[in-house]
């Protein structure tokens, strides 16, 4: 039998290096809220914006960074954590959406677009087809971001607006928001909880007895009383709110808390900066307003601290609750 390998003509095949993708990038997405509609966008900016990164050759992905935040703030961790990568040399581009979903504070953009430009890093907004690393697109990212800041201005102010009229007619729903004690009926209204409310009932009568705060919450808990959350441990939060909530006398005061200004928006208990609004016999009360009286003034009365000349001093002395076993 002959030697077959004879017969062979060789042959080379030339086979090309795959391409290194050099250009390491970042994908970073926001939302404003955690609605679940909210969810799907965020969903829906992430894969895009990967199949982006997937169809260049030149790019690999190297993270994605996302947040659930106001585009006024500046202090969202995704955001945060990204700009720490860039500053660690671990990025090349960053890709965003739009220019709102990385910020909607034209100041706040155009220090980001320098900052990462001086390190070498360019950011791409795809819908608006811009690369920070041309520099003559610096005038169209401001005037596209001051755009988008004025528009969020307006749905912020808005929103104060319609919340502000609601509060004035008493038409808001907020007024009928539930506490312990209460549910609501088929109109939505305030009603009283029955087995809730012999628990309010015997906390105020157990404060104004002398009970401490601690020996509310253990009275609760050992008679196996679940708290508002459904939980079989109870916070000493939960009973302070419950022992000086207005609304267990029939009325509801909104306004306790407001948005502050624009960009940051952030929630700020209101110490009578901004309006609050009463609603007086807005509901059957669980408390009279005696009792209710008594329990303010008995709180008083056991925090430990003053107001001496206009300061706040502490107490020589201590409220000491009766021994209860």
């Amino acid at each position: 039998m002959g030697d077959n390998n004879n017969n062979l003509t060789p042959k080379i095949t030339f086979i090309p290096a795959k391409k290194k993708r050099d250009k390491r990038v970042a994908i970073y997405c926001r939302v404003s809220t955690n609605h679940y509609s909210q969810e799907e966008s965020l969903e829906a900016q992430i894969e895009g914006l990967k199949q982006i990164v997937k169809n260049n050759p030149d790019w690999s992905l190297f993270k994605v960074y996302t947040d659930k935040d106001s585009g006024g703030n500046t202090f969202r961790f995704g955001f945060q954590s990204m700009i720490f990568d860039c500053y660690e040399n671990r990025i090349n581009i960053v890709l965003v959406k739009s220019i709102s979903r990385l910020s909607r504070n034209t100041v706040d953009l155009l220090e980001t677009v320098n900052k990462l430009r001086c390190m070498g890093i360019e950011i791409i907004f795809h819908e608006e087809n811009i690369k920070t690393s041309e520099a003559e697109n610096d005038v169209f990212i401001a005037a596209l971001t001051a755009f988008a800041q004025a528009e969020s201005e307006s749905t912020s102010e808005a929103i104060k607006w319609g919340l502000k009229r609601g509060f004035e007619s008493g038409q808001s729903k907020l007024y009928n928001r539930k506490c312990y004690g209460y549910k609501h009926n088929e109109k939505g209204k305030l009603t009283i909880d029955e087995a809730q409310a012999v628990v309010v009932r015997k906390m105020y009568d157990l404060y104004l007895s002398g009970y401490s705060v601690d020996l509310i919450i253990r009275d609760l808990e050992c008679a196996n009383i679940k708290s508002p959350m459904g939980k079989d441990k109870w916070s000493k939060r939960a009973i302070k709110t419950i022992l000086t909530n207005e609304k267990y006398i029939g009325n509801v005061i909104l306004g306790k808390t407001y948005t502050g200004a624009f960009p940051n928006n952030k929630q700020q208990r209101n110490y009578g900066d901004q309006e609050k609004y009463l609603l007086e016999n807005s509901h059957e009360p669980i408390i009279e307003h005696e009792k209710f009286q008594k329990v303010h003034e008995e709180i008083i009365h056991r925090c430990n601290v003053e107001i001496v000349d206009g300061k706040i001093k502490r107490k020589k002395t201590h409220y000491s609750s009766k021994k209860r076993t």
